[in-house]
């Protein structure tokens, strides 16, 4: 009867996350410095005229941010996800792998050595330095006695993203042209990028989901411990190995069109915990819509609270996210792997 109650309350919660997702994309697509009734959003994507002002600002603005808000959303939940199931840490975070040192390494290079300044340029160069940095991290984290264990991967990350942000800074104090573009990139936001930035990720996130998902189970078994997994036949290595891969797809795909976003990855699996339970495979379909959601109504806010500019979803995120997690840490009642 438990696990019966358990299953149809996770069902509820994935009913409203989904409806959550939905009226947020209406709201992204509808709201901003220029307001756009939803018929004329519909009549936009269904048929659009040249030279309507408000057809332009659809389909070349609100359309390709709300597309990249729901890839980086659900990108950054899920690899959140994974990465506290392969940790058994409810605290870790996706950076843990050096992915955002990584990928701003990268953009600086893209800037300072190829003069690249516009984030359809560079957004390559954000997925290669956090793939490169995420498998380097897993490959020297694997290694020599203990090799994939939780706490030798994070250690791992930290030496890597600390030697990879001396040489941001080293950078960034040399060159005020790389500072002046890095520094709109590195609040994280999902302006100025078009569609031809969510071709560049759009099937390594679809892939890291896949795998994500295929690993979930997986996941269930190693929260029970790495040896009773391993005594019920389960292989931990290949779950481990699959969860990186799917953590540096999802990762540097989502800091590769909306720059270095924090606290969704963190924040989404962890909350979600209390409501759904510790079953991976509801904790991961759930997270998306969760992740993807939250993510754009940080990008709602930031249009309408500052008109008539707007502030970078990074910056909501983290102004929303830091007393937010700080409450559920502060919970007496501590929800586990």
């Amino acid at each position: 009867m438990r696990r019966s109650a358990r299953s149809r309350r996770a069902g509820i919660v994935l009913i409203v996350a989904l409806g959550f997702l939905l009226v947020m994309v209406i709201a992204s697509l509808t709201i901003g410095a220029r307001a756009i009734a939803p018929s004329v959003v519909l009549d936009a994507l269904l048929r659009p005229e040249d030279g309507l002002a408000d057809h332009i600002v659809v389909l070349t603005q609100r359309v390709p941010r709300t597309i990249i808000g729901l890839l980086a959303g659900a990108a950054l939940a899920v690899a959140g996800t994974v990465m506290q199931g392969l940790t058994r840490n409810p605290l870790a975070d996706p950076g843990l792998l050096g992915v955002n040192a990584g990928a701003s390494v990268a953009v600086l290079v893209a800037i300072t050595v190829f003069g690249i300044t516009q984030p359809a340029g560079f957004v390559w160069f954000a997925f290669g330095g956090a793939a490169l940095a995420a498998s380097i991290v897993a490959m020297v984290g694997s290694r020599g006695p203990e090799g994939g264990n939780p706490a030798k991967l994070a250690l791992t990350g930290a030496a890597v993203t600390a030697g990879l942000t001396a040489v941001t800074t080293l950078i960034l104090t040399t060159s005020i042209q790389a500072l002046d573009v890095y520094r709109y990139w590195i609040v994280g936001g999902l302006t100025g990028r078009g569609l031809d930035t969510v071709v560049v990720v759009v099937v390594p996130i679809t892939v890291g989901i896949a795998i994500a998902l295929a690993c979930a189970r997986g996941l269930d078994l190693i929260a029970l411990g790495e040896d009773t997994a391993a005594g019920l036949g389960h292989s931990v290595a290949r779950t481990r190995g699959l969860g990186v891969l799917a953590t540096v797809l999802l990762c540097g795909g989502a800091t590769a069109i909306a720059g270095p976003i924090v606290f969704i990855g963190l924040l989404v699996p962890h909350a979600l915990r209390a409501l759904v339970g510790s079953d991976y495979p509801r904790l991961l379909v759930t997270a998306m819509p969760v992740g993807a959601g939250i993510l754009l109504l940080a990008d709602v806010i930031g249009r309408v609270i500052a008109l008539p500019g707007e502030l970078q979803a990074g910056i909501v995120v983290a102004f929303v996210g830091a007393p937010v997690l700080i409450a559920i840490v502060l919970q007496r009642r501590q929800v586990t792997l």
